[in-house]
């Protein structure tokens, strides 16, 4: 499994909360699947098949061009939308990346899928003129300090880290890790809660796959890790008493949490043990019905990192 800056594509299995569901002009396919604010299909390729219909309604009802390189930044920023219809943007993000951390993972196109769903999310930033004139002036990082849409941020900043995974020797020196931790940073001051603590889950992740160096801002720091996974994992032996470091309950419902610091801390921190007994608590919970989808894969993921840590027992 691809580590560095791995850390999201690996770990998320993001709940896919939205806002676009109350966008007016919402299509009825992704109307059907965006569900009190997360999306829901089948994990199956009946389920694949569904989201990529979606997908394409989105794109109808924002009446992108057949031609236009979606994979092409400048392309998707010249794009005229109505800033009216911001909403299916974010939705469109938000797809593009459940498509490819659910359904497209390990397939040859998966980095497109993120690189798309990356500029949606971006595009969606900039809709907000104040935003692109800060980045414009000043830089993306200072513009992302004055943001206050978090589904914007999230879901541009998952399918960033995504794309760097896939050139990770790069992406620190260019500035890509420096950039969605200041995302998912301000994320923590609008909405710690959107997408079940996701900004939480992901710096923890982040801060656990990083590579080992010896010096440099940007480097493992697994007592980091520790400290923002303790924010969504109730484990005692990690964390400490349940009363010195209260979770919120729905956090125990999304897998992806516990999926996450088991791979991002505790396999890093070569506790087997503790590894397995999380993951197989993964695999013996229930699917629910709050994130069918996700949960369904994190149990996928957990069987996988399962059998990695079993070498080691």
């Amino acid at each position: 499994m691809r580590k560095g800056i791995a850390f999201v594509v690996a770990s998320l299995l993001a709940a896919t909360a939205a806002t676009a569901k109350d966008d007016a002009t919402m299509p009825d396919e992704a109307a059907a699947i965006f569900r009190d604010g997360y999306v829901v299909v089948e994990y199956s390729d009946a389920g694949r098949a569904q989201l990529e219909g979606v997908i394409g309604a989105l794109k109808e009802a924002l009446a992108v061009p057949a031609d236009l390189d979606e994979t092409n930044e400048r392309e998707v920023d010249r794009f005229d939308v109505d800033p009216g219809r911001k909403g299916l943007v974010i939705a469109l993000a938000q797809s593009y990346f459940t498509l490819g951390v659910v359904f497209a993972k390990g397939e040859d196109g998966e980095e497109d899928v993120y690189r798309k769903g990356k500029h949606w999310g971006l595009k969606s930033l900039r809709m907000n003129p104040d935003f692109a004139a800060i980045e414009d002036q000043e830089g993306f990082v200072e513009a992302v300090g004055s943001a206050t849409d978090v589904p914007a941020l999230y879901w541009a900043c998952m399918n960033w880290t995504s794309v760097a995974n896939f050139d990770r020797l790069a992406a620190i020196p260019a500035g890509i890790v420096g950039k969605t931790v200041a995302m998912l940073e301000r994320i923590l001051e609008l909405d710690e809660t959107y997408d079940c603590y996701g900004a939480d889950r992901v710096l923890g992740s982040i801060w656990g796959a990083l590579p080992r160096m010896p010096f440099g801002t940007y480097r493992k720091n697994l007592e980091r890790a520790r400290g923002y996974f303790c924010r969504v994992v109730d484990d005692a032996a990690a964390c400490g008493a349940p009363s010195s470091c209260p979770i919120d309950p729905i956090c125990a419902q999304y897998l992806g949490n516990r999926r996450a610091f088991a791979e991002f801390y505790l396999m890093e921190r070569r506790l087997w043990e503790e590894a397995a007994a999380v993951l197989r608590s993964v695999l013996d919970a229930p699917i629910g019905e709050t994130y069918p989808l996700l949960n369904a894969r994190a149990q996928a993921d957990a069987r996988e990192l399962l059998e990695q840590v079993n070498e080691h027992l």
